[in-house]
């Protein structure tokens, strides 16, 4: 009888998950991760490559796909990737950060079982761990809409993606030995175009077609500057989210930030420069690619199309002018502007400020007066376990302290779940930051200079501001988001600027929802590694 009743339990689970699950087709996907000689600036680095590739493989997935993606190290260091804008809906457990996933350890394999539920847009994959983001293995996420849902523009000739950012001639190792010695990153040697310096990319395309470009800045340091000469870049998307169809000349483009655009081939036949340029930094750094019109017989000619350098301004207002396209359909086929964000009254507000302290004689970088400090557990797995010691509940503070005091901590907030918060990005530095939270999309109500207060929100958007899940912060600025916790799980909030990132500027958010349920979260994997405190333990049965 018990028997009958266990195999009738095991039933209903599995037409439950079908029900949740079975319509969605899964993709598989088999990565070898391995270290190879790469020349992106004509120097011999040491590269990490997928599948021999750097960049590495382009991820192609509709809305709802489920993707299992075997991942094998062959480095002689533990290895993660990360996902950088897929919301890993209810699942953290595959976020691919050290706060969530033990690594990979070298020889070893780990299979992520993700699903893109309820997303569109363009985004891209990195490694989190040990400063290998420096090393490459780094590719593009293209997330199309299901085939009956609407989407706002004709369908393109084409579809190409540009991972573009900055670059060092230095391995990955050297890098994180500096950093780990006490000192900041030097400035970097140059920008690359999906993996290539200068002229080492083309894009072909065909007279009086349309295509859509898609670019993230996978760089470590800089923001970029994006621009085809002679061309127009008519803005369609920002990391999931359509937008109102406004035509630029060049567009800026923060660290950790995706975008598309609809290029159209209407010039004289011949090849043009695609250009990207650092902004904001005291020395300008360019690279560039090539746009060949397919029966062009001219190479390209003429002066490399400049840009705004150090100029804030001018970058302020094109942030402010990017809206969200009320009537267009995003994921799912109801309009993105059904959901009326401005409508709804925060429950507390939280503020954050970036700071660059020294702490023991070293640089390190913080936020709220805290430079985290990774523990020797992934804080998921400590908190799925109940192991005490590995961190703490409100071990950071959700408002600048006063005073330039600063230490170290495994920083964790606590947030409950279905909690509707207002987070403002206060920079008190001389440099634009780029924050990034993980398991999220959220509203970018307002930006402005000087101090926020509570006045500041008069200025705020509550109408068509954009949803995305990286926002610039320009120098001695604010920036305010609305973004409703609805995503059970541990989350990390984090500077984009990797050396930032990697030295203290980031925290994780533990979303909790006192039910224990599948519905509000899904149970740990089967396969999740275990290591440090949690070694030994058990995942689960089934």
């Amino acid at each position: 009888m018990e028997d009958s009743k266990l195999l009738l339990c095991c039933f209903f689970a599995c037409i439950l998950f079908l029900g949740v699950n079975g319509e969605n087709p899964y993709r598989y996907i088999t990565w070898k991760v391995t270290y190879g000689d790469i020349y992106p600036l004509g120097v011999k680095q040491q590269g990490i490559l997928i599948n021999g590739q750097f960049p590495g493989p382009q991820i192609d997935a509709v809305t709802n796909d489920n993707l299992i993606i075997s991942v094998y190290n062959y480095l002689n260091e533990p290895f993660l990737i990360s996902w950088n804008g897929v919301q890993q809906r209810r699942n953290s457990w595959q976020d691919g950060v050290f706060g969530t996933n033990c690594p990979i350890r070298p020889g070893k394999n780990f299979t992520y079982v993700l699903q893109v539920k309820d997303q569109i847009g363009s985004f891209f994959y990195f490694p989190s761990l040990l400063f290998h983001k420096a090393a490459g293995g780094y590719g593009g996420i293209r997330i199309w809409s299901r085939p009956k849902i609407p989407v706002p523009f004709p369908t393109p000739s084409g579809d190409f993606t540009v991972l573009a950012g900055d670059w060092y001639k230095r391995n990955h190792y050297v890098l994180r030995r500096l950093l780990d010695s006490g000192h900041n990153l030097p400035f970097p040697d140059g920008l690359l175009i999906n993996g290539r310096g200068w002229n080492g990319y083309t894009f072909t395309v065909d007279p009086g077609r349309t295509y859509r470009f898609r670019i993230s800045n996978v760089g470590l340091t800089t923001s970029i500057n994006f621009r085809i000469q002679g061309h127009n870049l008519k803005l369609i998307e920002v990391e999931g989210s359509h937008t109102l169809q406004n035509t630029y000349t060049s567009f800026d483009i923060h660290l950790g930030q995706s975008c598309s655009f609809l290029v159209t081939a209407d010039q004289v036949p011949q090849d043009y420069y695609v250009v990207v340029s650092s902004r904001f930094t005291p020395r300008v750094l360019t690279t560039t690619a090539i746009l060949h019109y397919s029966n062009s017989k001219k190479g390209v000619s003429g002066a490399v199309p400049g840009d705004s350098t150090i100029q804030i301004a001018p970058s302020v207002l094109q942030a402010r002018s990017i809206r969200w396209n009320l009537t267009a359909s995003g994921p799912r086929p109801n309009p993105q502007g059904s959901y009326h964000y401005g409508l709804i009254t925060p429950t507390r507000t939280i503020m954050l400020g970036n700071s660059a302290p020294y702490i023991n004689g070293k640089q390190r970088f913080a936020v709220n007066g805290v430079s985290y400090v990774p523990a020797d557990t992934p804080l998921k797995l400590a908190d799925y376990f109940k192991i005490p010691g590995v961190f703490n509940l409100g071990s950071i503070p959700t408002w600048p302290p006063s005073g330039n005091n600063a230490y170290f901590q495994t920083s964790v907030m606590a947030a409950n779940f279905r909690e509707y918060v207002e987070i403002v990005f206060q920079n008190w530095e001389d440099t634009v930051q780029s924050w990034h939270i993980d398991g999220y999309s959220f509203f970018v109500v307002g930006m402005d200079g000087a101090q926020w207060t509570p006045a500041s929100r008069a200025s705020y958007n509550l109408r068509d501001t954009v949803a995305r899940c990286t926002t610039q912060v320009y120098p001695r600025s604010w920036t305010a988001i609305y973004m409703a916790l609805d995503n059970v799980g541990m989350w990390n909030i984090r500077s984009e600027n990797w050396a930032r990132q990697y030295l203290g500027q980031q925290f994780y958010l533990r979303v909790y929802s006192p039910a224990n349920s599948w519905r509000d979260e899904m149970p740990i994997p089967k396969n999740a590694l275990l290591c440090g405190r949690a070694r030994g333990r058990h995942t689960r049965p089934l």
